[in-house]
């Protein structure tokens, strides 16, 4: 009798944008958990992926609901062994209040390092997509980061310079959450590393997805058109660009690597860091 191979698990949560584009990269060999609020979304990347020959598995999840998110990652377990994981999912400053934003930016990575570290596989890597705007806010004191490092994903959201009363508005919050993932990746690592596994954030800089292209008609357009145009490389970034640092971050080649953020911006933080681009950190985030 022949011996059944179960297929490695990788997991996506958010599809749209780098989401689709990462887990094409990652799915060969792989059984595909593709995760997403959007049903209409999720359908039609799921249906392509299939028609493609992906091995693809469909889930509905709210990432601002730790209980769907651990549904997600009860799902993927069964499936087989958890080897990949990444978090896209998020909501940007011109698509939702504040309130919203944290939830789904700070609390949804909150939800998804702590149900995943629960299943990830020995050997397992996975990867939070988080911003570059992080960078260009106001760094957080030792005591703030110390506050975040300790919270559960029961009082993530109730962090005293985190709440939506707090921040000044939903640029500003999505800016400290970006930062706030940085640090919750950094504690993390040492739950994903006692199971044998890896854990790292990528920060990309502007990139050409639908939201990317939204941020860019918003008030802060013009700074960002700004970053493009004097950033090292002078381009806006792809989902590519994106999915090649994630497949570097997943590799054997990154077997030495975790509880690291990987800034994938074409030169946009160097040049406002240079002075290249004049730029005083606001309620904006950007």
């Amino acid at each position: 009798m022949g011996v059944e191979v179960v297929a490695p698990v990788l997991v996506v949560i958010g599809v749209g944008g780098m989401g689709e584009t990462i887990a094409r990269r990652l799915a060969p060999g792989h059984r595909t958990v593709l995760a997403d609020f959007n049903e209409e979304l999720l359908e039609r990347v799921t249906a392509g992926m299939t028609v493609d020959g992906f091995d693809v598995e469909p889930v509905r999840v709210d990432v601002s609901s730790y209980a769907s998110v651990q549904e997600v990652a009860a799902l993927a377990d069964g499936l087989g062994p958890v080897t990949r994981v990444v978090h896209t999912a998020g909501l940007s400053p011109t698509q939702a209040p504040a309130e919203a934003v944290l939830r789904v930016d700070l609390g949804g990575v909150a939800y998804m390092l702590d149900a995943f570290a629960q299943v990830v596989a020995p050997g397992g890597a996975g990867v939070v997509i988080s911003s570059s705007s992080g960078y260009l806010f106001p760094p957080f004191t030792g005591a703030q980061a110390q506050q975040i490092r300790e919270a559960t994903v029961d009082t993530v959201l109730d962090i005293p310079f985190l709440t939506a009363e707090a921040v000044p508005d939903a640029g500003a919050a999505y800016a400290m959450a970006k930062q706030a993932n940085r640090i919750q990746v950094q504690h993390a690592s040492g739950a994903w590393g006692a199971r044998g596994a890896r854990i790292n954030s990528v920060s990309p800089g502007i990139i050409s997805t639908a939201m990317g292209r939204q941020e860019m008609a918003s008030p802060s357009g013009e700074l960002m058109r700004a970053m493009v145009e004097r950033s090292g490389l002078g381009r806006i970034g792809t989902p590519s660009d994106i999915a090649d640092a994630v497949t570097f971050l997943m590799s054997p080649q990154a077997g030495y690597v975790t509880g690291i953020d990987l800034l994938v911006d074409g030169g946009s933080v160097a040049a406002v860091a240079s002075g290249r681009i004049p730029f005083r950190p606001s309620a904006e985030g950007h």
